[in-house]
């Protein structure tokens, strides 16, 4: 069960650390307004996303990459808690709502849950 975790959060991880180069403005449009360089942020954090997945694709590099999965995404926890900040009910997107905002919020703890579980399960993890 350890290696599909393990995989799937690969996966999971490059796909969308390639998403921030394929769509770069929506990626922009979740860096917190008081950040100044959205734009740097974003490409950094594709390729710390890109380079995590690959840690996890290598058996050995599981424990090390589920860790810094889970400090990853962490890191994220501040434009989530922004949102919620900025949060109305009048917005447009979902994701600019109340509503939306805690599920940024929620979504992304189980995501830290998922990373920090690869990490505790693989050899030398825990």
């Amino acid at each position: 069960m350890h290696d599909i975790a393990a995989s799937a959060l690969a996966l999971f991880l490059i796909a969308v650390g390639a998403s921030h180069f394929l769509f770069p403005g929506y990626f922009r449009t979740l860096v917190p307004g008081w950040f100044p360089w959205a734009g740097p942020a974003v490409a950094a954090s594709g390729v710390a996303e890109i380079l995590v997945g690959g840690l996890l694709v290598v058996p050995g590099g599981r424990a090390a990459g589920g860790w810094a999965a889970a400090a990853l995404i962490t890191a994220y926890l501040a434009s989530h808690v922004d949102a919620l900040r900025h949060a109305h009910r009048d917005r447009p997107r979902l994701l600019d709502r109340p509503a939306g905002a805690v599920a940024r919020l929620v979504v992304n703890a189980a995501y830290i849950g998922w990373a920090v579980t690869v990490a505790l399960t693989a050899p030398g993890g825990g």
